[in-house]
């Protein structure tokens, strides 16, 4: 019988020697990356690479490259990119067939973090030169990635004062049972001075996150001591202006006093508890991203410790003062970054809010979905006029884009290119890393656009 098999033999000797460029597609999107990254300025990680002597260094375009692939398919250990070097055509390409050490990869990326926020803006213009993308209405939201640290090393002040103690009271005992021990022949094997120490050094570690908690909610204080006085002052210019007390509860003044469940993380002391949208809490950051509409790409990103989004309005506008070539003139977002301070801002800078007041209806009836908004009244507040806004058909549509711009980004973030949580440990760090995560996520959005 004829054999119609493909032949498969994998020791086939070569002619020529093989050329990795005709292994990988035209259209693949590690070529587009590499294209991408040989047009950005350097000059700001160049500069490190002046001296001269000792071994040569890989190119800084090949290292980001490669970080810049890897975490737009997933990969984010730099000992995972460095065994694709060699399993993957599309790693190997980007490297030029060179295999970079993950000690390499991991100090490249850990050294220059701060240098790819400016990255992230080359990529935003040289998209914005090729015609991809054109700022106009943002959608701005956050999502809580995990930090790299376990709740369970996470110490409550209740908790470490009781440990404190009980160690204390062991030292006691311990230098007890030492002397007992001076004055005695027999030896009951405890190497009590090593045990001191372990549990002196222990004392040192509480004694410090006890520190940080008292901090932390010195910290906290003064913002609540802050927002407790602006609103003491708009209720009282209220009342003089009309005669009236104003309706609602008076606020209470904030506490100084340090809470029992005030806690820090012992593996990464920046993080955050923070609850999650699946429900439950965990050690978090909190990440922005502002999604323009048209190009789905993301214009603006930072992180945050807080776990409000409230106050993420006034840091968004910041970052847009530094890059005033990507502020958009409109900025969609949700009943979480609403307040009267955060309207005001959006005014103040000449961009216009469509922030929801409230928690969205679902299942609204037909007559009020099409209903036609109320008028002004005479002499409306910013916040009228706001609400207003959103009460009008087209700014009903404006704010439900939000859903199909912003959220779906986060989702394949998430979801497609598996970003749960950081991989380094610091609250700059994962400000680098986001940086990083949002990159890779432009990148593959760009090479989408241009197919």
């Amino acid at each position: 019988m004829a054999n119609h098999f493909i032949s498969s033999n994998r020791k086939q000797a070569y002619l020529l020697p093989p050329s990795i460029d005709e292994w990988l597609s035209q259209d693949h999107l590690a070529r587009f990356v590499v294209d991408v990254t040989e047009q950005l300025d350097l000059s700001s990680i160049l500069k490190y690479y002046t001296g001269s002597g000792g071994s040569s260094a890989y190119h800084p375009q090949v290292l980001l490259s490669l970080l810049f692939y890897g975490y737009a398919t997933g990969i984010f250990s730099s000992r995972k990119i460095e065994r694709a070097t060699y399993d993957s055509v599309a790693f190997r390409y980007i490297a030029a067939n060179t295999h970079p050490d993950h000690d390499t990869i991991a100090t490249f990326r850990e050294r220059f973090l701060p240098e790819l926020e400016t990255l992230f803006v080359q990529i935003l213009l040289i998209a914005q030169d090729a015609g991809f993308l054109k700022v106009g209405k943002i959608s701005l939201d956050g999502t809580k990635i995990k930090a790299n640290a376990s709740k369970h090393k996470a110490l409550s002040y209740a908790h470490a004062n009781k440990l404190q103690k009980q160690l204390e009271s062991e030292v006691k005992a311990l230098m007890q049972k030492a002397h007992e021990a001076d004055n005695s022949d027999e030896n009951d094997g405890m190497d009590i001075p090593q045990e001191i120490i372990r549990r002196e050094d222990r004392i040192s570690v509480i004694k410090e996150a006890k520190i940080k908690i008292e901090q932390r909610a010195k910290e906290r204080y003064e913002k609540e001591k802050k927002l407790y006085d602006e609103k003491i002052a708009k209720r009282k210019a209220k009342e003089e202006k009309t005669g009236k007390k104003p309706r609602g509860k008076t606020p209470k003044p904030p506490s100084q006093e340090i809470k029992e469940s005030d806690q820090v993380n012992l593996t990464d002391e920046e993080s955050r508890i923070m609850k999650t949208s699946g429900g439950g809490f965990e050690q978090c950051y909190n990440t922005q991203a502002s999604v323009e509409h048209d190009s789905r790409l993301i214009i603006h990103q930072h992180v945050t410790q807080n776990s409000n989004d409230k106050q993420e309005i006034a840091p968004t506008f910041q970052w847009f003062d530094t890059y005033p070539e990507l502020k958009p003139p409109l900025m969609v977002a949700d009943a979480g970054y609403f307040s009267e301070t955060n309207i005001a801002l959006c005014e103040d800078n000449k961009v216009t809010p469509y922030i929801s007041l409230g928690k969205e209806q679902h299942n609204q009836p037909l007559e009020k979905r099409f209903k036609e908004a109320d008028p002004l009244p005479p002499n409306p507040t910013l916040v009228e006029k706001a609400k207003h806004r959103l009460q009008t058909q087209e700014g009903k549509k404006i704010y439900s884009e939000r859903k199909s711009t912003v959220e779906p980004v986060f989702g394949i973030i998430k979801h497609v290119m598996g970003f749960r949580q950081f991989m380094l440990r610091g609250f700059e760090e994962a400000k680098g890393e986001w940086n990083l995560i949002c990159i890779a996520y432009n990148l593959k959005r760009l090479h989408t656009m241009r197919a």
